[in-house]
């Protein structure tokens, strides 16, 4: 299993940026995919998910209304639109697979992890 993420990058305060994480080395038509941040001293925490056999998804209260996930079945790619950005969301941010319905914004429900990709929120 192999998951990549790209699209990170310094942006000031109020930007925007999309990341995208695109998986391979699988058949599982069901799975659930989540972005997880890590913030410079801190563990990582869970901003969204999504299950991409139905397309529902999963907000962090930090990310809720900024953030928007989605899904390509097509491209085996999940989306992260991320809007309104602060500084706090400064950090490395991973996308990672479980293949399981659900939404678990929990980072140990993840079984395989991309390297991350880093996202600097700075004026």
């Amino acid at each position: 299993v192999q998951l990549v993420e790209s699209g990170g990058g310094l942006v000031q305060p109020g930007g925007s940026l999309r990341l995208s994480c695109t998986a391979s080395g699988f058949s599982n038509s069901t799975y659930t995919i989540a972005w997880l941040r890590q913030a410079p001293g801190k563990e990582s925490e869970g901003m969204s998910s999504i299950d991409v056999s139905d397309s529902n998804t999963a907000y962090a209260d930090s990310v809720n209304g900024r953030f928007i996930i989605s899904n390509d079945n097509a491209r085996n790619t999940v989306y992260l639109e991320m809007n309104g950005l602060k500084p706090e969301d400064t950090g490395l941010y991973y996308c990672a697979i479980n293949f399981r319905q659900g939404l678990s914004l929990n980072s140990k429900e993840y079984d395989y992890w991309g390297r991350g990709t880093q996202i600097t929120v700075s004026s």
